[in-house]
Formats: structure tokens, C-alpha cells, sequence
């Protein structure tokens, strides 16, 4: 008969994990503020791997509209389209792509959707909670 192991955290390891849950808002601020290049690369870049912690809270700040620096129609827009079949050269001649960069500036979940763009979420996923979903769908279908 084999025997579980169970993986026991000492109270070290507890307390690490604490503290640094709680200065990760502050550390994603400082990164921002004092490395505001890095931060933005951090930000465009969707592939790069990042800890679940600090991509969270990263995700949080968008969310609340931080930084102001950050254009989500030029990130996380092109990628969106892609999910639903339409590159954005083609789109980007056609009438109404100013709407749809608006509606994408202006979304209400630019955290969830810079997270889910990130993690690679499909198409049923996008549908589900983004604003120009409906205009994707429809321009895939011409």
C-alpha cells in the first residue's frame, strides 16, 4: 500500500507567501512608476510568462484605468480579431474600424480581457465578455 505524502508549507514559507501577496499591489505600482518602460513592455507583451500574483494585480489596475498610458485597441484588439478569424489590416481600411477602436478603448473589462488574451481564451470565451464581439462575428461572416 503506498502512502500519500503530504506537502506541509512551514510557517516561513505561510509568512513569505503573505507578505508578498500583500505588497504586490504596491510592487506593480512601483515597477509602473519607476520602470515605466519595462512596464509597458510588461503589458504589450501577451506571451511572456508572468507570475499569477503580479498578473493578477496588473490585470486589477487595468481594470481601474491604470495606467492611462495604456491603449488597449493596439494590444489586445488585434489579437481579439484574430480569435474570430479577421486580421486587423483588413479591417482596419473598412468603414466603422474607428467605432470598434473606440468601443475597445472604452471597454468595461480590460483586465479580464488583457488576462484572457494573455492565457490564449478561444473564441467562446471572447464572446462572452467582449463589446465588439457581435461586430467580429458579423465582419467574419462576410
Amino acid at each position: 500500500m503506498a502512502t500519500a505524502q503530504i506537502k506541509r508549507t512551514t510557517w516561513w514559507e505561510r509568512l513569505t507567501e503573505r507578505c508578498y501577496a500583500a505588497s504586490t499591489p504596491q510592487l506593480v505600482r512601483d515597477v509602473q512608476h519607476e520602470a515605466g518602460t519595462t512596464y509597458q513592455k510588461l503589458l504589450t507583451d501577451l506571451e511572456t510568462p508572468l507570475e499569477p500574483g503580479f498578473e493578477r494585480e496588473m490585470a486589477r489596475q487595468l481594470g481601474v484605468g491604470q495606467p492611462v498610458t495604456f491603449v488597449p485597441s493596439r494590444t489586445l484588439m488585434p489579437v481579439m480579431m484574430q480569435r474570430f478569424g479577421l486580421q486587423d489590416a483588413d479591417l482596419a481600411v473598412q468603414p466603422g474600424y474607428g467605432a470598434l477602436r473606440d468601443t475597445c478603448n472604452a471597454c468595461p473589462v480590460v483586465g479580464h480581457c488583457w488576462q484572457a488574451m494573455r492565457a490564449g481564451a478561444d473564441v467562446e470565451e471572447c464572446r462572452g465578455f467582449c463589446p465588439n464581439a457581435e461586430a467580429f462575428e458579423r465582419r467574419a461572416a462576410e
